[in-house]
């Protein structure tokens, strides 16, 4: 007898459809997998027994089946293809019925209870259920309102291996979930919420603009100072007062936590824009993704989000250069001699790091310890085309006395937000519908149509360019700064003002690195 359940795979953040193709004949009892399955696709055959066993029912002695996993040229790895196989074989021994199997997909892990137990990436297994035009999901209890994520899909959350056999049985009989996914974003975004805020921060006013100017436009912002001047405490914060995530942005980002396996109770929604601090020790497949088993990497956890690289000249070069593809084109592209898979990495870069080894070169407070050649070798480490493409370079200083004696409380980050989403309004009102993209991310040719200015701001520019030596990528990225600072001001042309104030956050880096 012949069975076909269907199933599905991942490649990538994507998923496809597999289809799990079973037939039994004469033989002595075995189970015999092809398809390209991987070891926790092997061992799934033991697994299959002993949850069979399970529900009381036998698997007849006489018979061999033969699992074929399609398409074959596909590797095919987890534990989540268990179910499905085990249906396969129960359908061939006829202890259900055939007719309903078209109409689901199943995945789970079972346990040698009969138990389901929950998998990773299951949000895009769902949806790619539906792109085929299937109807119904069979999913473990616990990935139930991940898969309830998908509108128009039928998930059946199942806790054991009988209850799948039931539902099969008489699918009328059964219950769906009950989820309405956008009404649950709109809660969990209601109920998030900071346990920091701009104000704490005492002076540092041009550090704040210069994250306004960046959370307004999607700049990359590179922040130098001596130990203890805010770095950390201002990076935090930007979050903030960054817009928040919409539906689609924020099932993008649940699906690329599944896939990576850290969905906080592989049941919430991802609502907040996430923020990622790696350690400067973490290796290049932790930071920008890979593996024999290719994962997402941090740049790929953070996207949407920020990525805080602190102590930025502690983390070797070769791991910061892998960055630079990424900030250009907002994915990372994984190549292996099998596959090449491409994640999302859309993040807005905030780097931190001390003027020299000890933290103090240019201090006004404290001795400099450091030889000339060892702040050279410090600031070796970040490459000039990784700088090029750092948008706002800002010099954060120690705080006065009277600074950190001030018991006044600055501006808020609600304030600051609102300042911010008028700027994004702006940026909306200029782009077609459905074209949408931040200054900080506008094609030569959208540069050109949006950023347009007159002789004496081409001029101030010219002079800019000879003065401090900019590239021609410094030069567009300038001009995308004056954009978002124009927005800021609510100013619908670029003046000399606007200019000038993002000219200033590229020569604050080189003013700073000429006291080395």
């Amino acid at each position: 007898m012949f069975a076909r359940v269907f199933s599905g795979g991942l490649l990538g953040v994507d998923a496809y459809r597999i289809e799990v193709e079973v037939d039994a004949h004469g033989g002595i009892g075995q189970i015999l997998l092809v398809g390209l399955p991987d070891a926790a696709v092997k061992e799934s055959q033991e697994r299959v027994r002993s949850a069979i066993k399970a529900c009381s029912l036998l698997m007849p002695s006489a018979k061999k089946w033969v699992v074929n996993l399609a398409p074959a040229d596909t590797r095919k790895e987890g534990p989540a293809l268990d179910l499905p196989i085990a249906v396969g074989i129960l359908a061939t021994g006829g202890y259900l019925p055939v007719d309903h199997l078209p109409n689901f997909w199943l995945i789970g892990e079972l346990g040698l209870d009969g138990s389901l137990r929950p998998v990773s990436g299951v949000l895009p297994i769902a949806m790619a259920c539906r792109a085929s035009g299937a109807d119904n999901m069979i999913v473990p209890e616990a990935n139930a309102e991940e898969a309830g994520l998908v509108e128009k899909l039928k998930v059946y959350p199942v806790s054991h291996l009988k209850q799948v056999l039931t539902i099969l049985t008489e699918p009328a009989s059964a219950a769906p979930l009950a989820s309405n996914a956008v009404y649950n974003f709109r809660r969990t975004q209601q109920n998030q919420n900071f346990d920091f805020d701009f104000q704490d921060v005492k002076g540092q006013e041009q550090a704040k603009r210069a994250l306004e100017i960046s959370a307004a436009g999607r700049h990359n912002i590179l922040m130098v100072g001596p130990p203890g001047s805010g770095k950390s405490m201002l990076a935090q914060r930007l979050a903030t007062i960054m817009p928040p995530l919409d539906f689609s942005e924020s099932l993008e980002l649940t699906k690329l936590y599944s896939v990576a396996g850290l969905l906080p109770d592989r049941s919430t929604i991802i609502a907040k824009r996430p923020f990622r601090n790696p350690h400067h020790s973490a290796s290049a497949v932790g930071l920008v993704g890979g593996g024999a088993q290719p994962k997402p990497g941090e740049i790929s956890l953070s996207h949407l989000g920020i990525l805080f690289l602190d102590e930025l000249t502690e983390f070797p070069r070769s791991h910061i250069d892998c960055l630079r593809q990424p900030l250009e084109s907002g994915n990372v592209t994984i190549s292996r001699a099998q596959q090449t898979l491409t994640f999302p990495a859309s993040f807005l870069l905030i780097g931190a790091c001390n003027p020299c080894p000890c933290g103090h070169r240019g201090d006004p407070a404290q001795y400099c310890s450091c030889t000339p050649h060892q702040a050279d070798r410090y600031w070796s480490k970040l490459s000039g085309p990784f700088l090029d493409r750092v948008d706002l370079h800002v010099e954060v200083g120690r705080l006065r006395e009277g600074e950190l004696s001030c018991t006044t409380r600055g501006e808020s980050s609600e304030i600051m937000k609102l300042r911010v989403m008028r700027a994004i309004e702006r940026q909306k009102g200029r782009c077609p519908e459905g074209q949408f993209v931040y200054n900080g991310q506008l094609s030569h040719r959208q540069l050109i149509k949006y950023c347009k200015i007159d002789d004496g701001c081409r001029a101030l520019l010219a002079r800019a360019v000879s003065q401090l030596g900019l590239s021609a990528r410094a030069y567009d990225r300038v001009l995308r700064i004056a954009r978002t600072v124009a927005d800021l001001s609510e100013s619908d042309q670029i003046e000399s003002g606007h200019l000038a104030e993002a000219i200033r956050y590229r020569a604050m880096f080189r003013q700073a690195s000429q006291k080395i």
